[in-house]
């Protein structure tokens, strides 16, 4: 166990300074302000340090989550940077607006009697920090990964630290083996969000040559369009976006794979592997009437013309959006508070109805208060059924029921009931629907053999994210259905070492069992019949030295098969002596 320093035992997450929410309900400023040095490191010292590190089994992307704290404990900032960007490609987003609570922090230990340790917060600090430390942070970040590759290199220490891994009950999240090269390897990455970007900045440090497609005119995903900007300032965005443009990584704007071109016309331009990332962007409706009205639209909808336009920048940037002066959302999810949040900076009073009570709101917790705090009302346990509308087909207001919750559905949660006779009208001008997003089906219906499944999700190996169609790997919201960032972070994680496995394919592992065989045959091959057989590898102007592993196996297999050598077992020898050599 590490050893602890000054280690606090207050039971409760060091207090996040925010904005006043008399103030930031009409602005869109970020809301919370990050924590200096001195509450960085107060919060880090109320980890403990436990040997389990369930905290670490808990983050989709492998996030060394007990040594970047202690090192932060430590004033040691820029290698708890270098700690957290090895293993997350976006630092500042995550800390921003990953789901801790129910990933690292979830399972932390510190939770059992208090709060847990603020992990996303310390997440958010140590990446803020590293963008006004860039120097100090790039110089930790070279040497961090320097150490890594030698202990890539090193099979006793590798496999010593996968079975400590296992041992601890987590789940190893993949990465692409030290000393691999991509180098003029093409792979085409469809969608520019958090799945697409990690696998993008994977691949550009093994020197792939990566082009990202984007739809629209912006790059990000629903980083940039649909996240608002009091949750994550888009210059944050950018500049993480601009690291991997850096990294090599180029970016197609206004690229609509799928119509422009389809995914077996990029393999026709020469890419070897193609990662789709398309997210769940296509809207759910509630199928009630009046959905036609003007004064209706989708949460996404809603998001995207306020971020994509920049109307949170009103009037330097002359692209208004109006959300009426009466605005209900429906829904309860994270999604539903952006909206509502939004809406409410817009100039609009908002009411947000959502058929369960409050503690069955999917919505992170603190989003739900932050939009309390700022005057948002909630009416839990009321469903829309009929939206109401003029004359002139504008939306004037919402009949809703009243709910009360019977028994436990399929999800497990309570199944809301209508209670009959409560039906009453609530007024508005902006109706926003905010439950849940579909997979556009476009990447399923354009590629010959993609297996999807009913709800148009691609069908994928966990591991690898490889789908049906060979050098066609898949990740995120495509393939999950509408989740969180982090997890589309993580599978894009995977899928980048899927496609480096496949573009740079590994000779199969030789146990010692096996290999001491193999060994044996090949001395009974006879010596002077195995050095000419060697001898002729390297006369074909094959030595492994000169020539990818795999090539040189290859050979070396089919000159030891010229002499007699069991094909199976020439196999193993080849691959046992190229590996020695």
């Amino acid at each position: 166990m590490a050893k602890l320093v000054n280690y606090n035992r207050q039971n409760f997450k060091t207090p996040m300074p925010v904005l006043d929410p008399l103030e930031r309900a009409h602005t869109f400023s970020e809301v919370t302000l990050g924590y200096s040095a001195d509450q960085a490191v107060n919060e880090a010292r109320r980890c403990i340090q436990c040997e389990s590190r369930p905290c670490v089994a808990g983050c989709p992307v492998g996030v060394p989550v007990r040594e970047f704290v202690a090192l932060i404990a430590r004033r040691d900032f820029a290698a708890a940077y270098a700690a957290v960007k090895d293993a997350n490609a976006l630092p500042a987003i995550c800390g921003r607006v990953c789901p801790q609570e129910t990933q690292c922090e979830g399972v932390c230990m510190r939770g059992r009697k208090g709060e847990p340790v603020g992990i996303g917060r310390l997440e958010r600090f140590i990446a803020d920090w590293a963008a006004e430390h860039p120097q100090e942070a790039a110089r930790a970040l070279a040497d961090r990964r320097l150490e890594r590759a030698r202990i890539q290199a090193n099979p006793e220490r590798l496999e010593e630290l996968e079975r400590e891994n296992k041992a601890l009950g987590g789940k190893a999240v993949p990465v692409i083996p030290a000393g691999t090269d991509l180098s003029g390897r093409k792979v085409a990455v469809v969608g520019s969000g958090p799945a697409s970007l990690t696998c993008a900045g994977e691949l550009a440090k093994v020197n792939a040559d990566v082009t990202v497609f984007e739809a629209l005119h912006a790059v990000g995903g629903v980083l940039t369009y649909g996240i608002p900007e009091f949750r994550l300032p888009k210059e944050l965005v950018a500049r993480e976006v601009a690291a991997i443009e850096e990294a090599g990584v180029k970016f197609e704007l206004n690229q609509v794979v799928g119509k422009i071109c389809d995914i077996g016309e990029l393999m026709e331009q020469g890419y070897e592997a193609v990662f789709v990332a398309t997210g769940a962007g296509l809207p759910s409706y509630l199928g009630i009437e009046g959905e036609g009205l003007n004064g209706v639209c989708v949460a996404n909808e809603l998001l995207t013309r306020v971020n994509l336009m920049k109307a949170y920048r009103f009037p330097e940037y002359e692209t208004p959006v109006y959300a009426g002066q009466k605005c209900v959302v429906v829904g309860g999810g994270n999604v539903a508070m952006d909206a509502a949040r939004t809406a409410k900076r817009l100039g609009a009073d908002v009411t947000v109805v959502y058929r369960r009570g409050r503690e069955e709101m999917p919505a992170r917790h603190e989003e739900i208060r932050h939009a309390e705090e700022e005057g948002i009302v909630f009416c839990n346990l009321t469903n829309p059924v009929r939206l109401i509308g003029d004359e002139k087909g504008w939306l004037s207001g919402v009949e809703v029921v009243d709910m009360t919750l019977g028994e436990p559905d399929e999800s497990g949660r309570r199944r809301p009931q209508e209670v009959s006779g409560s039906n009453h009208v609530i007024d508005c001008d902006m109706f926003v629907i905010s439950i849940g997003n579909r997979t556009n089906p476009l990447i399923g219906q354009t590629t010959p053999g993609l297996e999807t499944t009913p709800r148009n999700l691609i069908v994928v190996d966990e591991e690898t994210g490889a789908t049906s169609v060979p050098g066609v790997f898949a990740g995120g919201d495509a393939v999950s259905g509408a989740a969180t960032v982090i997890l589309a972070m993580g599978a894009g994680k995977r899928a980048a070492a899927g496609i480096a496995a496949y573009l740079s394919p590994q000779p199969a592992a030789v146990s010692l069992a096996e290999a001491e065989e193999a060994t044996r045959q090949f001395e009974a091959a006879g010596e002077a019949l195995a050095q000419e057989a060697v001898d002729s590898v390297q006369l074909r102007g094959v030595p492994a030295a000169a020539q990818a592993a795999a090539e040189a196996e290859a050979a070396l297999a089919s000159a030891l098969m010229d002499v007699g050598v069991n094909p199976e077992v020439a196999a193993k020898a080849a691959a046992y002596v190229v590996r020695n050599s």
